[in-house]
């Protein structure tokens, strides 16, 4: 009997869901909101938004309102360079949870863009409104393609750093070697500059010797092989 009960429950509620996907949202009330007041606010203010000047949008935005100033900021970037306005095309609503939101196509020559009013349907506050431009599915293609090249051209770009990295870590060893190498040869080379200024000073000594030998075999009338210089010490 349980089971029953719960296979007829399911059955209604498929078929409840069913009606319901299949009902006119021009029919439905919106929290005491109908469709048609829904899409003629979103009309208003791009009505409101065209008919306005570069200096009453700045006015606009210097107003001191958040979400006024990001709605103007919006249009603003969005509707330049798309042309003079043709016309009203597709709206729709739809209502996700706690969110209700209500988007009005709008034509110009160059690309459309969309209006998005986002209500808070518990309380029908506007909790944000957007302004974005519509793309072509190629277009969308393209730049995904592109982000995707940018993408990956990065990845390859820090594998690239990384590899430098890694390859001057091997040569720091190399270089360091080099250095030691540098300083050890350092000292060998002073020797050999002591050795020769070492020798130097020995050539000088046996002068001096031979040249004070002389003097005194002939202040003595003697030869300079009768008598051996041993050292000599300067005062």
């Amino acid at each position: 009997m349980k089971k029953k009960l719960t296979l007829l429950i399911a059955v209604c509620l498929l078929v409840f869901g069913l009606a319901a996907c299949g009902e006119d949202p021009r029919t439905v009330d919106y929290n005491g909101y109908t469709y048609d007041e829904l899409q003629e606010a979103c009309q208003s203010t791009v009505r409101t938004l065209e008919s306005l000047s570069m200096a009453e949008l700045q006015s606009y935005l210097e107003s001191g309102s958040e979400s006024t100033a990001a709605l103007v900021t919006s249009w603003v970037e969005n509707r330049a360079d798309l042309g003079n306005f043709v016309g009203f095309g597709d709206f729709q609503v739809e209502k996700a949870g706690k969110t209700l939101t209500a988007a009005q196509t709008v034509l110009y020559e160059e690309r459309p863009l969309t209006l998005t009013y986002v209500f808070n349907y518990n309380t029908m506050d506007v909790t944000d409104i957007n302004v974005d431009q519509v793309y072509t599915t190629a277009e969308k293609m393209g730049k995904a393609g592109l982000n995707t090249i940018m993408c990956i051209s990065i990845v390859f770009v820090v594998l690239i750093v990384i590899s430098l990295v890694i390859y001057a870590f091997n040569l720091i060893p190399k270089i360091q070697a080099a250095f030691s190498k540098k300083e050890e040869e350092k000292p060998a080379g002073d020797t050999f500059v002591e050795q020769i200024e070492r020798r130097e000073t020995q050539q000088d000594s046996g002068e001096l010797i031979a040249v004070i030998a002389a003097a005194i075999a002939a202040s003595t009338g003697t030869s300079t092989d009768d008598f051996v210089v041993r050292s000599i010490r300067r005062r």
